[in-house]
């Protein structure tokens, strides 16, 4: 019997070559390198961006805070807690109501339009919608002071008239219709598009394995949006109402243009007398100041921009602490 003995001979495996990212990572493109730097520097931008926006409004905010009330009354406009924050009020409270309008609205139309409607009517919906939002606030501004605020008079008087007895409602209402309520309803027609755009996009992207498992289980529509659609997309129908209530305080013409707005601070919407905006007295009062009423004023943009930030982050602040597991994480 023979032996047959096969021979090995050891092969040395080759050195592989240094790769860019260090051993035992792989080899990045250029391609892959370049979009990595250009979002890395992106990011850093947004944050250099507002870091000198926010140094900016301190620089030139800084001689308002600091100078004398005497001096500042000198100048007209007084103390500066007592200057901001009926103008602070009004900010908040037409935003309030703005959302108060808009958001069951925007929200109503995104389900419409993602699970109630045809294919057709809801493409053409949805580009109706998202060309309301390119509309200048000047013409929405030019609408609710011609338009809107005689059309909404009667309304007015009729809920003065029925409703005094709530607060908000109370007071003698005006007689040109120009009052916060009416800028209110500008507020909400303008944010209308921005949640409705967004919050149908979220709802679209609700995995389809829960819907048809709702609806497996026997639930209705209606059912199957509250068990699976509704709590998908809370995170981001909570975003969406923050980029809306973002765009409700920053709105600047058309309150001008609507409200006739005063240093007042009140729960009444119906009435003539209206609590104003920031951006609001900001614009209207901008163009003719000097010295430290221009201080001042900026003074105010860094409230609005304080203000803007603290609902920002409380937002995020909702959203990490009621964010839910979903298909799509």
């Amino acid at each position: 019997m023979a032996t047959v003995t096969q021979s090995t001979q050891e092969v040395t495996p080759s050195p592989s070559p240094e790769r860019p990212g260090g051993p035992g990572r792989p080899l990045r493109r250029l391609g892959d390198r370049v979009f990595s730097g250009l979002s890395t520097g992106s990011g850093v931008a947004i944050l250099v961006i507002l870091a000198a926006v926010a140094g900016f409004l301190l620089m030139q905010a800084f001689p308002a805070l600091t100078t004398s009330p005497e001096v500042l009354q000198a100048q007209g406009y007084g103390p500066f807690l007592s200057w901001i924050l009926p103008f602070a009020w009004g900010t908040v409270w037409a935003s309030f109501w703005a959302l108060l309008m808009a958001v069951p609205v925007s929200i109503g139309i995104a389900l419409f339009i993602s699970h109630y409607a045809p294919r057709r009517l809801a493409a053409g919906l949805g580009y109706v919608i998202d060309l309301l939002a390119a509309v200048p606030s000047v013409v929405f501004g030019l609408w609710g002071s011609i338009v809107l605020a005689p059309a909404v008079q009667p309304l007015y008087l009729w809920l003065n008239t029925y409703l005094g007895w709530i607060p908000f409602f109370a007071g003698q209402p005006s007689g040109t219709g120009r009052t916060l309520l009416t800028a209110a309803i500008v507020l909400a027609v303008m944010i209308l598009p921005i949640i409705t755009s967004l919050s149908r996009e979220v709802f679209l992207q609700t995995p389809m394995l829960h819907e048809e498992a709702a609806l497996a289980l026997g639930a209705t529509r209606w059912e199957m949006i509250t068990m699976a659609v509704l709590p998908f997309a809370r995170a981001g129908i909570i975003s969406a109402v923050m980029l809306g209530l973002g765009r409700a305080l920053g709105e600047t013409m058309a309150v001008a243009m609507v409200l006739s707005g005063a240093a007042v601070v009140h729960f009444q919407i119906l009435t003539s007398q209206n609590p104003n905006t920031i951006a609001a007295v900001i614009a209207q009062n901008f163009p003719e100041a000097y010295g430290l009423k221009t201080n001042q004023l900026i003074a105010g943009g860094l409230v609005l921009f304080v203000i803007t930030l603290l609902v920002n982050a409380g937002a995020r602040l909702i959203i990490s602490r009621y964010k839910e597991f979903s298909g799509a994480n």
